[in-house]
This record gives C-alpha cells, sequence and structure tokens, in this order.
C-alpha cells in the first residue's frame, strides 16, 4: 500500500493526519501488507519541521516529506493574491509530477491552503482521494477539495449538511483522528511529570494557553491566580511568547501553581492527569481532551479574526452536554470564575466525562476506512 497524505499549515491539520498514518501502518502490519506513506506539505512552512519528525528514520510512520509551493487562500482583496495565486499554480505542477512518480493507491487531505494543489493533482491523474474536515463547519479548502472527493470524512454528522446534497452523500462520520498516544491512560506519568501531590483534594486544572498563547485565557490566570489556587492545582501552558514576557511566572511556582511555557511529549499524559480543562475550542486540542473524557469549559476564538469555526465546535460540544462554554462578552472574569465553581462537582465533571465518551464512539475512523477501499475488504 502507497498513500501520500497532505495538509498543513498549523498543527490541527497535521497531528490528526500523523495520527491517521500511525493507524494505517499499524493497520498493515497486522495483515502481513507493508504501507509506505509520503506526505505533501508547505515547503517554507511549519509542516516539513513536524512531519520531519515522524519520518520512519526517526521512528516515525512517513516515508518522506515533499515540500510544495503554497499559495493562500483568501476571502478578501488583497494584493497579496496575485502572488500567492502564481504559487498555487505551482504547487498543482510540483504535486502532479510528484505524483506522477510516486503512483500512490490513494490521496488523503487533511486540509489547510497546501492541500488544494494536490487534491486537484490527484483528479487530473485520476487518483482517488478523501478529504478530511475536523471542524463543525467546512473550511475554505475542504470545500473546493469535496468536488472531486471519493468521500469526504468529517468529524459530526451534522457537518454533511453544510454541503450541496450531491457531495453530503458522500459524507462519511469519522470524528476528528488523534494520535494513539491519547487512547492509553498515562495519568499516573502526567501526574508524576507535574509532581502532583498525592494527598491533594483539589481538582487540577489545566489551562491550554496554545503554543503560541492565548492572551486572554493567560491574562485570566494571572489576574484571578489566588482565586483559583485556593480551588485548584493550576497546571498553566502559556506559550513561548507569554512566558518570555512574563519572567514572574518563575517565582509563581509552587505546589498549587505549575506554569509551562509549551507542553509537547508530555500533553498526553498532562490531559490524562487533569479533572478540569479551561481552553479554546480548536479541532485538535477539543477532540484531545474528549477522547480523554476531560470535562471542559471553551472559551472559543471569535471575531473577525476567525470565520467561526471554534465557536462552532463549542456550541455542540455544549448541548452533548460535553463541556460548558463561554463565547464572546460572555467571557469576563466573573463569568469564567463562575462557571469554574460547577467544576468543583465531581458529578458534574462525571456527566460531562459521560458526554465526551458518546461524541468520541461514534463514526469509523478514517484509516479503517481507506484500508478497506485499498485492500477490498467489508472489514479490517
Amino acid at each position: 500500500m502507497r498513500i501520500v497524505f497532505t495538509g498543513g499549515g498549523t498543527g490541527g491539520h497535521i497531528y490528526p493526519g500523523i495520527a491517521v498514518c500511525a493507524e494505517l501502518k499499524a493497520l498493515s502490519a497486522s495483515k502481513g501488507q507493508t504501507c509506505e506513506i509520503f506526505w505533501l506539505g508547505n515547503k517554507s512552512g511549519m509542516d516539513r519541521q513536524i512531519v520531519e519528525k515522524q519520518l520512519v528514520s526517526n521512528g516515525g510512520s512517513v516515508t518522506a516529506f515533499y515540500g510544495i509551493p503554497c499559495g493562500k487562500l483568501r476571502r478578501y482583496f488583497s494584493l497579496k493574491n496575485f502572488a500567492d495565486f502564481f504559487r498555487f499554480i505551482a504547487g498543482i505542477i510540483r504535486s502532479f509530477f510528484i505524483l506522477l512518480k510516486l503512483k500512490p493507491d490513494c490521496v488523503f487531505s487533511k486540509g489547510g491552503f497546501v492541500s488544494v494543489p494536490p487534491c486537484l493533482a490527484s483528479r487530473f491523474l485520476h487518483i482517488p482521494y478523501y478529504t478530511h474536515e475536523c471542524d463543525f463547519t467546512p473550511g475554505l479548502a475542504t470545500k473546493l477539495n469535496s468536488r472531486g472527493a471519493k468521500n469526504i470524512f468529517v468529524s459530526y454528522s451534522e457537518t454533511s449538511s453544510y454541503f450541496p446534497s450531491t457531495l453530503a452523500s458522500r459524507c462519511l462520520l469519522t470524528g476528528n483522528p488523534v494520535r494513539p498516544v491519547f487512547y492509553s491512560d498515562s495519568s499516573a506519568k502526567g501526574r508524576e511529570f507535574l509532581s502532583l501531590k498525592e494527598n491533594s483534594a483539589k481538582p487540577v486544572l489545566l489551562v491550554i494557553g496554545g503554543s503560541l498563547g492565548a492572551l486572554q485565557l493567560n491574562s485570566f490566570v494571572l489576574e484571578n491566580i489566588s482565586w483559583l489556587t485556593e480551588r485548584f492545582v493550576v497546571v498553566h501552558q502559556t506559550g513561548g511568547a507569554f512566558y518570555r514576557e512574563h519572567p514572574e511566572l518563575e517565582k509563581m511556582k509552587s505546589d498549587d501553581y505549575k506554569p509551562y511555557d509549551f507542553i509537547y511529549g508530555e500533553m498526553p499524559s498532562v490531559i490524562q492527569a487533569a479533572d478540569v480543562v479551561l481552553t479554546r475550542s480548536g479541532a485538535n486540542s477539543l477532540w484531545e481532551c474528549a477522547v480523554c473524557s476531560k470535562p471542559m469549559l471553551l472559551i472559543p476564538l471569535c471575531g473577525s479574526g476567525t470565520r467561526g469555526d471554534q465557536v462552532d465546535n463549542a456550541k455542540y460540544f455544549v448541548e452533548k452536554n460535553a463541556a460548558l462554554a463561554l463565547i464572546g462578552e460572555e467571557a469576563n472574569s466573573i463569568n469564567i470564575r463562575e462557571s469554574l465553581l460547577k467544576f468543583l462537582d465531581s458529578g458534574f465533571r462525571s456527566s460531562l466525562s459521560e458526554g465526551c465518551r458518546k461524541i468520541c464512539a461514534s463514526g469509523e475512523r478514517p484509516a479503517s476506512l481507506i484500508a478497506k477501499y485499498i485492500y477490498g475488504q467489508g472489514e479490517v
């Protein structure tokens, strides 16, 4: 089996794709088959940096990474659109020749602007491809890719209603792919990493500020640190820039407040060790927490700088009794504190955890569906 993956621009597009890579390799090995996976990503973005850490030579699942030119798809007028148009065309041509050389069984797109040229090239070469949408409402790249896709994998069943009827029939519910490490319990490792006291009666509150930092969440923690640490053990991922700009964080470290600039390899264990998660509602972190059945308070990014995907994600989880959310002006310090007080009740936390389990139990994983197509079998 030979598959080309494409997608990138953010970790939210790349890490779920890596999860599918790992599962496909495992499925192939269980059948005594070999599986070669090649990744087409932005030659100048974070794609190469992340994916090359997952090369087979580094113990990962990806055989090789190919960089292609990438232009941004903008919904508004900008002079940059003219230059990016030529990058976009160059990306199609580069993808065409890479696919012609590799002759994959199929292509899998995880989204992002960089995925559009490989999907178009696949259509020209009559190579079947699949595309996955992680958010509740489809983004522009998914809308473009879906037109020629064999199937459109969606994280939420309701997402199919945002496509024309001719495309909605191709939608398959899969949930959002999450790395296998999140499915095994490593909470004890997380507690050890965080140096948590065994006899502490306080719930562990994990605040995920993101790799770059979410100023709103970070500011809330610092402004309410005394209130928070009276009630929770606070684990605070601030993001590198915020951590550097606030050297006082080092002095604030205590048994009840544990700040970090960025938690990478230990994040699955840290999430599993947490009792409550305060975070944005980007698809990747949202589903990683949901797979671990963690009750969440969501503060989605909203406003003119976003298409509203985080708001849609948050509303869905609230509707399914899997999280609480504060949106826009609701997300002030008073309301966040009042909402966090509800999480002190273990019964309330358990009800949200059950909601997460129900969401994650639906659908069939993308790796299984791709393997079924390639191996031509009803079951994998």
